[in-house]
């Protein structure tokens, strides 16, 4: 219920999936594979969650399957500035 929770906050859905990534707590992670298995680009996401950073494939379309079929709901959408510089 997180995915449908995220846009009650934000008056345009617009707006959150453009602000939007894909983000774990990746600690919790057993990296079973489903998320990059039902990611219909096919998006590594598991090898993100791993490494501990934020899902920001260019290709990504912020569907939300991966965070609805993760089992043990370790994926959730945050805002993020994609401006933002890397810290180096």
């Amino acid at each position: 219920m997180a995915l449908l929770n995220i846009f009650k906050n934000d008056t345009s859905k617009r707006v959150v999936l453009t602000t939007g990534r894909v983000v774990s707590e990746s600690s919790r992670c057993v990296q079973c594979g489903i998320c990059s298995y039902n990611c219909p680009i096919g998006i590594d996401v598991r090898a993100h969650v791993w490494r501990s950073e934020p899902v920001n494939h260019s290709e990504c379309l912020t569907c939300g399957e991966c965070v609805a079929r993760c089992p043990r709901g370790v994926l959730s959408f945050a805002q993020t500035d994609l401006f933002a510089r890397r810290k180096e």
